[in-house]
């Protein structure tokens, strides 16, 4: 009976040809619309670390003075280098890493090309393994380098193909400005999206760089303080800070990560922070009572609204263009089976239910939805090829993977038979007698 009822949906739509154009077309275009957009959304907002995002904590004190405007009651998002170096020495985490955004003056060993500068993250040696990173040459700098102020540096496949024409170049010569470091590692398959630590440099307005490339070159703290590379941002009360002796200032401008791979630890981590924060207050350092905060990269993402607001009003105003859209097939599916009404008063008197008619009908708004599927499949596709191509940060990002895909047939699958409900229920609650005594 159910294949019976199939083929009867697919001669009507057969039938009708304009009509089941205009059905399709309808629902092609609502989903094609709201699965562009649900797509770029679900990557912008996935996690960037599954299975280890919420062991991984970023840090925050309130050394500001009393007279500071406090505004929301958050804490400054980057942190001094005497606040950063006391938590790091205390060893309190599993892992932790002190980091800040800089560039540095690069020069090719190839005389053909010109000199440029490099994105460049300066960090400690617990960055690689806390944040997975994944290496295609070499590996990354050992602690004791950290300390030993060590001429090393760990660069991106990009500016490895720049420089060294993709080769391992572990060992090659790495010249910034003046001063000649060595390569120990080339990063490989690794990009997160978001890039969640650089997300509170963004938010101190220290960075651009969200959905991006990863650096160019990684650097150790403080080697890099050596080659004074500058923070290409700085939170400072005074208006003309030293930048040469950024170590002794009460400027803001470091990052602090820690991993704690549990709940109590992060706990007794964040008891830490507010004993840290009494303990400043009674030496004088910090005036206020202690402001803290400890978030895992999913609720620090959350919580500065990484995700850009255009994306998400796209995203609402692409779903109320699927809803039109539906609402447009009921009419047209209305409009169709009425006309049928004398093919339904015939079907019930010789016997037919009203379940099997509402079957019949729902089955023929179901076949309206996996070829409106199959079209909204493509414009999604389409449309994602589009913003791939729009001058984005994370335009390079969208892509259309297997989950889109079998989503945008479900959602086609449902949109249809939500169009088709109440036409179908219409349909078979026809009198029969009375469309056959007037015809």
């Amino acid at each position: 009976m159910l294949r019976y009822y199939c083929e009867l949906a697919a001669r009507s739509l057969w039938r009708t040809p304009v009509l089941s154009s205009l059905m399709v077309l309808a629902i092609a275009v609502g989903v094609g619309a709201s699965m562009t957009s649900l797509a770029v959304l679900r990557l912008l907002s996935g996690d960037p670390l599954p299975g280890r995002s919420q062991h991984l904590y970023y840090v925050q004190l309130d050394p500001r003075p009393l007279g500071k405007n406090q505004g929301n009651g958050e804490p400054p998002m980057s942190m001094t280098y005497t606040d950063a170096m006391n938590l790091l020495r205390a060893h309190r985490a599993d892992r932790q890493a002190v980091m800040y955004d800089s560039v540095a003056p690069i020069v090719p060993p190839d005389p053909d090309l010109a000199s440029f500068y490099a994105h460049t993250w300066v960090t400690t040696a617990d960055f690689f393994p806390m944040f997975s990173v994944a290496f295609r040459y070499g590996g990354p700098w050992r602690t004791a380098d950290d300390q030993s102020r060590a001429r090393v540096a760990v660069i991106s496949t990009k500016l490895n193909n720049k420089l060294f024409h993709g080769e391992n170049s572990v060992g090659q010569i790495l010249q910034i400005g003046d001063h000649r470091l060595r390569v120990i590692g080339v990063i490989g398959n690794w990009r997160p999206a978001p890039l969640f630590y650089v997300a509170p440099a963004m938010a101190a307005g220290q960075s651009n760089n969200n959905y991006g490339s990863v650096e160019d070159v990684f650097l150790p703290l403080l080697t890099a303080r050596e080659l004074q590379l500058l923070p290409n941002g700085i939170d400072c009360e005074s208006a003309n800070p030293d930048l040469s002796h950024l170590e002794t200032t009460e400027c803001g401008w470091l990052l602090l990560w820690v991993e704690l791979d549990s709940a109590a630890k992060a706990a007794d981590y964040r008891k830490l922070l507010v004993n840290y924060s009494q303990e400043q207050k009674s030496v004088g350092r910090f005036q206020r009572p202690p402001n803290v905060r400890l978030r895992d990269v999913n609720r620090l993402l959350s919580d500065l609204h990484v995700v850009p607001n255009d994306v998400r009003l796209q995203t609402w105003i692409a779903f109320g263009f699927l809803l039109v859209c539906i609402v447009n097939t009921v009419g047209l599916l209305l409009a169709k089976f009425l006309r049928r009404a004398y093919d339904v008063g015939v079907r019930r008197a010789f016997g037919a239910t009203r379940g099997a008619i509402f079957v019949q009908y729902l089955l023929e708004a179901l076949a309206v939805g996996i070829v409106g599927g199959g079209f909204g499949l493509a414009l999604t596709a389409a449309g994602l090829w589009w913003m791939r191509h729009r001058p984005r940060d994370y335009a390079s990002l969208i892509h259309l993977d297997p989950g889109t895909v079998g989503l945008t047939i479900l959602v086609a699958i449902a949109a249809s038979l939500l169009a088709g409900l109440l036409p179908a229920w219409r349909a078979c609650r026809i009198p029969p007698a009375l469309q056959l005594k007037e015809n």
